[in-house]
């Protein structure tokens, strides 16, 4: 189920950070999407009142640039976060229909911002906001990154207070002692020394939060028993995985987003 569920998420898209793929209106992939896509707003996916102490905190000046995205022809560039300059400060879009390889303009124009871009580019001229409203990136650093997209600065926490640095530094045995996650998330993708990571990082939320899954009578084990028994016919059942593993619950997206929006 683990590997199922990675080969969805990340594996047939060769991706490790979270792509742009949200598009807003029907022609616009906001920049701020590195905040939350469908909606959702990944600093504030916070950990249950027992476990809030293992949370990462949000570093409104943190600056990060994802390593992987999406490789289609004028495919947006990687999600990054930063904070404003100025309080008027914000975001647009990628304009994934501009012909950015045009060497008879004057200057002439190259695709720049990744490698082998056949089109596109950032567009930060227009004030665009993503589903949730957010037209900045600033504190969004949060993105999905690992086999299975560890999201949000709850799972981020966790990963630093059972493996990383915070483990070390509070006397808990730790397999990354030098790593902190919370300051540096993107090192699920970006190291090389640990290339491990985007495995590790998407096993450990397998076995803490999905196998251990058991809210409101849907029970992971009971109802992977039902799917296997049923003949892996129920689509159902991956759905609701993947709303485990992307929201933290299993409920359909349009459930989701009701209940955060009248809580």
């Amino acid at each position: 189920a683990f590997l199922a569920q990675s080969m969805k998420e990340t594996i047939k898209y060769n991706a490790c950070d979270e792509n742009n793929w949200d598009l807003v209106d029907g022609k616009y992939y906001a920049i701020s999407n590195a905040c939350g896509q469908l909606g959702q707003s990944y600093q504030d996916y916070h950990c249950p009142p027992d476990e809030k102490h293992m949370e990462c905190p949000v570093d409104r000046n943190m600056e990060i640039t994802a390593v992987t995205h999406a490789t289609w022809y004028g495919a947006p560039g990687p999600l990054y976060c930063g904070p404003k300059k100025n309080p008027e400060d914000f975001t647009g879009f990628w304009d994934y229909m501009y012909e950015c390889n045009n060497p008879w303009a004057t200057p002439p124009e190259t695709c720049d911002v990744y490698p082998n871009q056949k089109a596109g580019r950032y567009d930060n001229t227009v004030k665009i906001a993503n589903v949730a409203g957010r037209t900045d990136v600033e504190g969004c650093c949060w993105w999905g990154r690992g086999v299975i997209q560890t999201t949000g600065v709850c799972n981020f926490g966790k990963l630093n207070y059972h493996l990383g640095k915070r483990a070390a530094s509070e006397g808990r045995e730790a397999v990354y002692p030098e790593i902190d996650f919370c300051k540096n998330p993107e090192v699920i993708c970006s190291s090389p020394k640990y290339a491990e990571l985007k495995w590790i990082a998407g096993l450990f939320y397998w076995m803490e939060s999905v196998q251990s899954y058991n809210v409101r009578g849907w029970n992971y084990l009971k109802q992977l028993h039902a799917f296997v028994d049923g003949g892996y016919s129920d689509p159902s059942f991956i759905d609701a995985v993947s709303g485990i593993v992307n929201r933290g619950c299993h409920d359909p997206v349009s459930v989701y987003i009701y209940s955060r929006s009248i809580s």
